[in-house]
């Protein structure tokens, strides 16, 4: 049974660096085989990774539509195309959907594309998925349960509110998620306690707050894959024990 882990928040929360942060975890920590999937517009996953990004869902369906070769049946083309999609790595794999649907009909591309990918989630022992603010992706990408759906805000009032929106349209959008947690990212000491009390006011359940950090920054500014961070990084450590809790 795959366990499945969404992460979601609003732009510029730093959730892209979370998702490769809980990778580096899940490696780190023999919880292998890990499918990491960018279902973001935005898709920069493989740069935190430090992989590179192979052709996206998004293409392939685009290609569908315009026709199959010869000789070839549909389903066979979107079999092939996703594993032309995945990205190979140590200990994990990494799949872009690319970037939401133009104008016409993909939902013979669609039904295809979910029946494989289903196929393919089956094979991990863990699912991660760095998704933006809308569920479309999630409630896509799959049929089953979505263990832990991951809401990333920085430290605003702003930012709780957008997560708490998000959790309500997961609500609305009736998927089945066993849990739904806040974690706070970008955090100063001084902070603390008037978060908490922000957090209050809004239906969510804190998970934990991930400090700011220079490192994360400086790495972030040189364009250097979160993964290489180094162990005794702060923010990585805040982070780590936040998946401790979420996977106890």
């Amino acid at each position: 049974m795959t366990f499945s882990i969404a992460l979601a928040g609003k732009g510029g929360t730093g959730k892209t660096t979370l998702a490769g942060m809980l990778i580096k975890y899940l490696v780190g920590k023999g919880k292998t085989p890990v499918l990491a999937v960018d279902a973001d517009a935005n898709a920069n996953l493989n740069e935190v990774l430090g992989v590179g990004a192979g052709e996206t869902l998004g293409d392939a369906r685009e290609d569908m539509k315009k026709g199959v070769a010869a000789g070839m049946t549909k389903d066979v083309y979107m079999e092939m195309k996703l594993q032309e999609a995945v990205v190979e790595s140590t200990g994990f794999d990494l799949i872009v959907m690319g970037r939401p649907e133009g104008a016409g009909c993909y939902c013979a591309a669609n039904t295809l594309l979910t029946q494989y990918l289903e196929k393919l989630i089956d094979n991990y022992r863990y699912l991660v998925v760095d998704n933006e603010a809308g569920m479309e992706h999630i409630s896509r990408l799959t049929t089953n349960n979505i263990d832990v759906l991951l809401v990333v805000s920085d430290a605003t009032r702003r930012g709780l509110q957008a997560a708490h929106r998000i959790v309500e349209l997961a609500d609305a959008l009736k998927l089945n998620i066993n849990r739904k947690l806040v974690m706070v990212n970008r955090t100063r000491e001084a902070q603390s306690e008037v978060l908490e009390d922000a957090i209050a006011q809004y239906d969510i359940e804190l998970i934990g707050m991930v400090p700011e950090d220079a490192g994360v920054q400086q790495f972030d500014l040189e364009g250097r894959p979160t993964v290489e961070l180094p162990g005794e990084n702060e923010a990585l450590k805040a982070a780590y024990r936040i998946f401790d809790k979420i996977l106890a």
